[in-house]
């Protein structure tokens, strides 16, 4: 079973993050420079607060009729913070992403963050091991 930390190790473990205190579009004109569609929201710590996304500023515009650009990131955020560790399977988090509704999950080690998996990163693990099940249990049926 696959873990957090492998897909960390493969995709790296740079995490984007943004100071709760700084403004929508900072975080907006961030996400767009590096064709991402969260950051994590951090204290001065470097604690996760909570997730910024896309989503997140379009359901506040819905909701308010109009968001302001310098309003600050915690004003918009998701502050319900899922995090995982390093050793928790592919499953584990896939059962988090699905009952709790996220699509990112901060990875937290001795009380640091260390990365940031997404709902892609565990789709792309879990076909990858379906295909490599299913590859062995092929060659196992053509070749007694």
């Amino acid at each position: 079973m696959r873990t957090v930390k492998e897909i960390l190790q493969e995709k790296g473990a740079e995490i984007v993050t943004i100071g709760g205190s700084q403004q929508v579009f900072e975080a907006l004109k961030m996400m767009a420079e590096m064709n991402i569609g969260a950051v994590v929201v951090i204290d001065e710590a470097g604690a996760p607060l909570g997730i910024f996304s896309e989503r997140d500023y379009a359901r506040k515009v819905v909701e308010k009729g109009a968001a302001p650009l310098d309003a600050p990131v915690r004003e918009f955020m998701t502050d319900i913070v899922q995090t995982v560790v390093p050793d928790n399977t592919v499953d584990e988090c896939m059962n988090l992403v699905t009952d709790k509704r996220r699509r990112h999950l901060p990875v937290v080690e001795d009380g640091k963050l260390c990365g940031v998996v997404s709902i892609g990163d565990l789709v792309k693990a879990t076909i990858a091991e379906k295909e490599f099940l299913i590859k062995e249990l092929t060659e196992y049926i053509q070749y007694p």
